[in-house]
Parts: structure tokens; sequence; C-alpha cells
């Protein structure tokens, strides 16, 4: 298993293959991470503990989807979207493996654009 700091909490990479990525993604109490979308990568997200705000879309398209214990919810390539933890929150994020296509729209840490290839 790999932990990976985040200004947001950490990322604990359990599985990691060709096919697939398996993540936990401990979020601190207030903390949100980075409004983005991925060009190829396609994940599902399931709280474990806690609870979430999920943001999906932007600007008059913004909906706002809370999410506890055992909810799920499947992003799609292209999908707009950002977590934010209403409480300390794991959440299991099982995705495709394109870990660096990462395209940040705003991000409160001050990290800037895409890592996107």
């Amino acid at each position: 298993m790999r932990r990976v700091e985040k200004p947001w909490g950490y990322e604990l990479i359990w599985a990691e293959t060709a096919r697939y990525v398996g993540k936990i993604l401990h979020i601190n109490a207030g903390q949100r991470l980075s409004r983005q979308y991925h060009n190829k990568k396609e994940e599902t997200f399931l709280v474990q503990t806690g609870e979430m705000d999920l943001e999906i879309g932007q600007g008059d398209d913004l909906k706002t989807i809370r999410l506890g214990a055992l909810q799920s919810f499947h992003c799609v390539p292209l999908t707009i979207h950002r977590m934010i933890a209403v409480t300390d929150v794991d959440v299991c994020e099982v995705s495709t493996p394109e870990l660096d296509d990462v395209v940040r729209l705003e991000d409160v840490y001050g990290r800037k654009g895409t890592n996107a290839p």
C-alpha cells in the first residue's frame, strides 16, 4: 500500500494495475479537492465513513449531492466534479489507471492547471 500526502488529507493506493486503481481518500472535515475533470479516467466513489458533498458541474449547471456511508457515485470522463468533506470522510475510489489525468479548474491550495497528458 502506498500513502500519498495531499493538502486536504491523504490517499492510500491499495491496488494499482494496468487496468484499474483502488484508493482510499481520507479528506479532513471542511477540506475540498480541486474542481476537476478527467479526459479518460473513469471512477466510482463509495463513502466508507463520514459525510461529503459531491459537486457536479459548474455555474448554472452546478448541483450538490450529499453522500454518507455506503452511498456511491459513478463519474464518467469529462464530468466536472469536486468532493467537499462535511465531516472527516473516507472514500473508496476505484478507477481506470490514468492517475495523472487531472484537469484542475479551481483549487483552494494553489495547485494549477492540468496534469493530463
